[in-house]
């Protein structure tokens, strides 16, 4: 964590509501973006978005600063969207007006549907992956957290992290290879 994190973070002990606005505008975008790369969709991205960040500021107290606090929300970001994927689902019954004028989430060409595909099948192999793989491949490519950031965060050299990507890429190529009839 850099100087200025420093500050932020003792100005967010002493009550600072600016402070908390400062954190999140720096990192919301990212985290975001990392969420949307894990569940492929807007608004599930923003809700896991949101949810995060609640989570991060109720557990502010357990972060202790040896790494960047977007590290931190990432690692937050990434086992809220995996306990929402393994909990339940839960289900709203819509009001048959209120459904009629929503609009078709459908993807509009075929462009789109293949993209799709293609994301799909990328994200369910990287959630297929050992969790140290997956963890590292997300936080790493997805999140675009340094090699070194995430040693210092997991406790482990940068030789174990770049072995763990190493091993994650070799299982994604595996997983994705297109089979030729």
């Amino acid at each position: 964590m850099d100087g200025d994190e420093r500050a932020l973070f003792a100005a967010l002990a002493r009550g600072d509501r600016a402070a908390a606005e400062e954190l999140v505008e720096r990192t919301y975008r990212q985290v975001w973006a990392l969420c949307f790369r894990l569940c492929g969709d807007r608004d599930q991205a923003a809700d896991l978005a949101q949810e995060t960040y609640r989570k991060a500021w109720a557990g502010l107290s357990g972060f202790a600063g040896r790494s960047r606090f977007s590290t931190w929300l990432y690692r937050i970001a990434t086992n809220t969207f995996l306990n929402r994927v393994r909990g339940p689902l839960r289900v709203v019954p819509l009001d048959e007006e209120f459904a009629a004028t929503l609009p078709d989430p459908a993807p509009g060409t075929e462009q789109l549907a293949g993209e799709a595909e293609i994301g799909g099948r990328l994200r369910r192999a990287v959630l297929a992956l050992k969790p140290p793989q997956r963890d590292a491949v997300i936080a790493h490519y997805w999140g675009d957290v340094p090699v070194a950031e995430l040693a210092a965060a997991e406790g482990v050299s940068e030789v174990a992290v770049r072995k763990r990507l190493r091993r994650a890429l070799a299982a994604l190529g595996r997983a994705l290879e297109e089979v030729v009839p």
